[in-house]
Parts: C-alpha cells; sequence; structure tokens
C-alpha cells in the first residue's frame, strides 16, 4: 500500500510539472500539432508496456464503441483545448482551474448518475466553484473579465471529468492501463487531423530535436502522459478513487510550484485564496472527509 501512496505522490508531481513543460513547448510548436505528436508517442508507449506486461488485447466491437466515445472527450477534446487554452492564460490559473477535475467528475456524477449528495459534499461543490472565480479573476484588468484562456482550461477540465463517467460503463474486465493506451492512440489521430486545419505546418516540430525542447518532450510525452496515466488508473483499481482522488489536491500544489520555480511566474494573494477554496472543496466534494470519518468511527468500535 505504501509504495501505491508513493507512486501516487509521484505521478502528481510530474503532473503538476508537466504543466510548465506544456507551457514551453507550445511558446515554440503550435500547440494543436504538438499535442497531437505527443499523445502519439505516449499511446504508442503504452501499447508496448502493455505488451511487455501481458495485458494487451483486442477490444469487442461494443468496447470499441465505448473507447471512441471516451477518446473524443477524455483525448481529443480534453488535451486541444488544454493546449490551446495554455498559449491564452497563466500556468497558475491553468494549474488550479484543472485542479477541480474531481470537483466536477462528482457533480456530472450526481447530475448523469443520480448519485446522492451529503451536505457536506454541497458545501464542497460551492466552495470549488469559488475558488474557480477567484482564481480565474486574479489579475484580471477589471471584475468579472475572464480570460478566453481560463474559459478553454475550464472546457478542457470538464471534457476529461465526463469522460470519467463513460469510463463507468466500460466492461469491467478491460484493464484500465490498456484503456489508456488505446485512448491516446486514436485521439492523437484526431487532434493530428483537426492540426492540419488550423494550423498545417508540420514542418515545426523539427524544433523538437534540439537538445533542450526533445528533453522536455520526452518528459511530456513517456513519462508525465503515459507513466502518470496507467500508474494513476492502476493505483485506482488496487486503492480504490476515493483515497486516490486525495492525491489529486497535490497535483495543483505541483503546478503552482512548477510555474513559479520554472517560469518564474508570479504567485498573487488570489491565488493562495482561490488554491485554498479549491483544496478544500475538493477534500469535502469528493467524499473524502466522510470516507475518514467513517473509517475512524469504525476504527473506535
Amino acid at each position: 500500500m505504501f509504495r501505491i501512496y508513493l507512486l501516487l505522490l509521484v505521478v502528481m508531481a510530474v503532473w503538476g510539472f508537466n504543466l510548465s513543460a506544456l507551457i514551453v513547448l507550445v511558446h515554440h510548436i503550435e500547440p494543436v500539432t504538438l499535442t497531437s505528436v505527443r499523445i502519439l508517442a505516449a499511446g504508442i508507449f503504452v501499447l508496448i508496456l502493455a505488451k511487455l506486461i501481458g495485458i494487451f488485447r483486442l477490444p469487442t466491437k461494443e468496447e470499441w464503441k465505448t473507447i471512441f466515445y471516451i477518446t473524443v472527450f477524455n483525448v481529443a477534446l480534453h488535451h486541444t483545448l488544454m493546449a490551446i487554452g495554455l498559449t491564452k492564460t497563466s500556468g497558475v490559473n491553468a494549474g488550479i482551474i484543472l485542479g477541480a477535475a474531481p470537483l466536477m467528475t462528482m457533480i456530472l456524477s450526481i447530475l448523469i448518475l443520480r448519485e446522492y449528495v451529503s451536505r457536506i459534499r454541497l458545501l464542497g461543490f460551492l466552495l470549488g466553484f469559488t475558488g474557480i472565480i477567484i482564481t480565474s479573476l486574479a489579475g484580471a484588468e477589471s471584475a468579472g473579465a475572464f480570460s478566453i484562456g481560463d474559459i478553454l482550461i475550464f472546457l478542457s477540465m470538464f471534457a476529461q471529468a465526463f469522460s470519467f463517467i463513460l469510463i463507468s460503463k466500460l466492461n469491467p474486465s478491460f484493464d484500465p492501463r490498456l484503456l489508456t493506451g488505446y485512448m491516446l492512440v486514436i485521439g492523437s489521430i484526431f487532434i493530428f487531423i483537426f492540426s492540419l486545419f488550423v494550423e498545417g505546418d508540420i514542418g515545426q516540430l523539427t524544433s523538437l530535436f534540439s537538445w533542450k525542447l526533445g528533453s522536455i518532450f520526452l518528459f511530456s510525452a513517456l513519462i508525465a502522459t503515459a507513466f502518470g496515466h496507467m500508474t494513476y488508473n492502476y493505483a485506482i483499481k488496487h486503492v480504490g478513487p476515493t483515497e486516490t482522488v486525495i492525491f489529486v489536491n497535490l497535483n495543483t500544489l505541483f503546478a503552482i510550484l512548477g510555474t513559479a520555480i520554472f517560469l518564474k511566474e508570479p504567485i498573487l494573494t488570489k491565488h493562495y485564496i482561490g488554491l485554498l477554496f479549491i483544496i478544500v472543496g475538493v477534500f469535502f466534494g469528493s467524499g473524502s472527509l466522510e470516507y475518514m470519518i467513517r473509517k475512524r468511527r469504525m476504527s473506535e468500535k
């Protein structure tokens, strides 16, 4: 159990620092083109690993349909919107807004899957959205002036959260790590086709042959995207979503730390306030607090 928790800590650090890596990359390569190549590399890497560890198999006809729908939201929309959004907002804002993904997942679970919501979770939802609003307005020239980048990042996060609802309909016998590989490869094809229409210059990818950008790209594709998603899905299967989601809070912390260290972006007072609201909101809204209370009561009996 300790090993899984340690792996989750590493993944959250990698995901948080990956935000800074993506911001550096999209300033040298058009975001949609970059995203398609990065995800394709990650997907191929995951499928190779799946073959090596003996979990590779072809999906059934029904599984293919579900994988397709999941891919549209989890890969195509999520990564494309995030890549474009990162060019139009700060890394701090993006990191905090993306940190509310577990909160949005719980809201969609209630609305679509009709899950019960307690008062504690409802309070978490309100706190989380308050944090998003405070963060999005940080540094804005006037009150209520959301940046288009913040909106795109929010839509990216929403698409990913909705994909988690679709994943719940996938055949339980289908390994989520293998699902990750198929999603990444299929999604990268959609994103690449889209990039040909909106950007069209694949020659810019030659800049990845430089030592600095190439290293950053490999970190983002193979470590953050491939290894990160496989490990996170593995943890959900062995530890459970309730305990695993607690670690997502650390993703936001590392994202903000990364933008401050690597990009030298200032962290404003409103960012700290928004971060606090979202962390408390996720902790309450995800059911983590209720889980800990129940666990403590059972240990006292």
